[in-house]
This record gives C-alpha cells, sequence and structure tokens, in this order.
C-alpha cells in the first residue's frame, strides 16, 4: 500500500514539475492584461536590456511591450519618423499617462535610432519643433 501511495505521489510531483517548467518556459507576458504597476515596470526592464549593437524594429517592441502609451509619427520626404512611448516610472495618481513618466523610442523608417529623453528631443528635430 505504501510503495502504490509513494509510487503516485512521485509521479503526480514530476507531473506538476513539468507542467510548472512548460509554463514558465513557454508562456508569453501579454503586457495589455497586466496591472498598471506591473506593466510599467515590465517596459521599464524590456528598455533597460536595449542595446546599440542589436536591431530592433517597431513590429519587434510593439509585439513584445504591447501598444505604446502615446506616439507620434510623421514623413520627412522619404523618411518616416516616430515616437512612441511606454510608461516606465509613476510620478502622479491622476489617472492620466504623461510623457514625464514614459521613456520614448524613436524609430527611424521602423527600425530603433534612439530611445530615453533624447529620443523626442530628436524626433522634434525632423519635426522642425512642430506637432
Amino acid at each position: 500500500m505504501f510503495k502504490k501511495f509513494f509510487r503516485y505521489l512521485i509521479l503526480g510531483l514530476g507531473l506538476y514539475a513539468l507542467v510548472a517548467t512548460s509554463v514558465i518556459m513557454f508562456y508569453k507576458d501579454d503586457p495589455q492584461a497586466m496591472i498598471w504597476q506591473d506593466r510599467e515596470a515590465f517596459n521599464k526592464r524590456y528598455i533597460e536590456k536595449l542595446r546599440l549593437e542589436d536591431t530592433f524594429t517597431l513590429n519587434d517592441v510593439l509585439e513584445y511591450l504591447g501598444s505604446p502609451d502615446l506616439t507620434y509619427a510623421k514623413r520627412d520626404g522619404e523618411q518616416v519618423w516616430q515616437v512612441i512611448f511606454y510608461r516606465t516610472q509613476h510620478k502622479t495618481s491622476d489617472g492620466i499617462t504623461t510623457m514625464d513618466e514614459c521613456t520614448g523610442l524613436l524609430f527611424k523608417n521602423g527600425q530603433l535610432i534612439m530611445w530615453g529623453p533624447s529620443a523626442y528631443e530628436k524626433y522634434l528635430e525632423h519635426n522642425d519643433g512642430k506637432i
């Protein structure tokens, strides 16, 4: 009797470990389903890991982080400039996400070229200061 119980216990624990490992390895976080504090931390971690040596497209970022909190775009001749903002730090509990609570990511023709506080300034340079 004890052997049978022990065998089922080991089998159950092994199955539980397999399911838990599968969920951890293959379940993708959905930023849209997160509460705002978790999404803010998720965005910040992702942006902190960005490196200039890597190539990121607008679609890569949108696929991973979901829709941005703020976005601006313009066409300048053959160039398409787009700056998107993801909330990364909480400032005021007013229910409104503002630029000072976000980190900007600047794309030129769909390629990430800059992020951080200077991204929006660079965007404005190519926008003649008008939005």
